[in-house]
């Protein structure tokens, strides 16, 4: 039996977890939840399915709506008053923080955005082992992250990270050539730039594979979410950013390839279904008999590949950027996509933007900073702290979470309405 802390439980990622566990509750116990609040209903549904000791809600306003949903729903499930016991609620923006550091076996952080980087900092401190979905923590931690976890304590849920983790079963590492993510090309595959300026935010969320979240579906629309990735990779398997590759692959079938010294390229294969990679991610290195369906090898099948297009989409280049700039400059790549997601939302600013905004942030950032090599916490006066680049082996989480605030700031004030 596992004990397992989920946070971000009404999200994607969650939910799906969440199934996977109801069908094997002889494998896995919930005992604590984390959401920020948005979707009480389901919240409440879930701590009745699953009955965790903690619940933990990011917006404190919300706890009083939980109270009521919990006591609704199970009046309508027809419990008498001894059925229910109400979970211990943490509430408050350090709340999931808390849940992160919960005796357990395994913590998934499924929490969008680089809200989810203190929790997994938390979470590997505790010694505990980390399912993460959450890309953006380590990205924006960088070296933070990694030098905080142990040896296999971090093990990815990403689909094309997982993929790549069961390729690298095949070769020592001295092996590895080079890591090739694919990419399904999202719902613009195709188009030039010219054709991506009037796209509508409803259009950005018609991927043609996954089944995501607002955040997660616009970043793959713009594919600054492979750009994540690319990062992700780079960190979590120590490959440099030069020998990792992003192919589009729109059957989205083959997750992810490494490709070794002897010219042999492995790929991990299995129909579109995240359940898969979760359900490694709870009990890596050992599979769940079940948890996702095969391809089916007796039907007739194409799977075709093509470069990706640069020029139309620049975010994997933006990403790279970043990447080889190390420091801050993830943490502010990130911040800064986050708000011009928003702001594209929102309607303040066309898709196109969204990277071009990126671009602008990420350029002022570096461009602050005289010698972005040699910059660190002491060198920067007090009122330019997150506004000027820090080199990677000069930062701490406050200077990260400086850069991550000027970032959003700057990118705030890119994409508001001239006044």
């Amino acid at each position: 039996m596992r004990d397992v802390v989920i946070l971000g439980s009404t999200g994607s990622i969650g939910t799906q977890a969440l199934e996977l566990v109801v069908e094997r509750r002889d494998q896995f116990r919930v005992v604590a939840l984390a959401a920020g609040g948005s979707n009480i209903e389901l919240l409440a549904q879930q701590v009745l399915d699953h009955q965790p000791a903690v619940v933990a809600l990011t917006r404190a306003q919300a706890v009083q709506d939980l109270q009521l949903a919990l006591y609704a729903q199970a009046s309508r499930r027809g419990w008498s008053a001894g059925e229910m016991t109400l979970p211990r609620i943490l509430a408050g923006p350090d709340a999931a923080n808390q849940a992160a550091g919960l005796d357990c076996d395994v913590v998934l952080n499924a929490i969008t955005g680089s809200a989810g980087l203190v929790p997994t900092l938390t979470t590997l401190a505790a010694g505990t082992t980390l399912a993460l979905a959450n890309k953006e923590s380590l990205v924006v931690g960088g070296r933070l992250v990694t030098e905080a976890a142990a040896e296999g304590q971090i093990v990815a849920v990403d689909s094309e990270h997982s993929a790549i983790a069961q390729c690298l079963r095949a070769g020592r590492a001295e092996e590895v050539d080079r890591l090739i993510l694919t990419a399904s090309g999202g719902p613009f595959r195709g188009r030039t730039r010219a054709e991506l300026v009037a796209v509508t935010p409803e259009q950005a969320m018609q991927h043609p594979t996954w089944n995501m979240g607002r955040v997660i579906t616009t970043n793959s629309a713009t594919l600054i979410n492979k750009g994540l990735e690319l990062l992700e990779a780079h960190l979590l398997y120590d490959v440099p950013l030069e020998r990792i590759d992003v192919v589009v692959h729109p059957q989205s079938v083959i997750h992810s390839m490494v490709q070794y010294v002897d010219g042999s390229t492995l790929a991990q294969c299995s129909p579109p279904d995240m359940r898969l990679p979760i359900a490694l991610g709870l009990t890596w290195p050992d599979r769940v008999p079940g948890a996702a369906q095969p391809c089916d090898w007796s039907a007739a099948t194409s799977w075709t590949f093509e470069p990706l297009d640069n020029d139309a989409f620049p975010a994997v280049d933006l990403a790279r950027r970043a990447g080889a700039l190390g420091g801050t400059a993830p943490a502010v790549l990130n911040a800064a996509n986050e708000e011009c997601v928003d702001a594209f939302g929102a309607g303040r600013i066309d898709f196109v933007t969204i990277t071009d905004t990126i671009a602008a942030v990420l350029d002022e950032h570096v461009a602050s900073a005289s010698s972005a090599s040699n910059v660190g916490v002491a060198d920067v006066p007090s009122d330019r702290l997150g506004a000027t680049h820090v080199s990677s082996d000069r930062m701490d989480l406050d200077t990260v979470l400086a850069a991550d605030r000027w970032a959003r700031e700057r990118a705030r004030a890119l994409t508001s309405p001239v006044s």
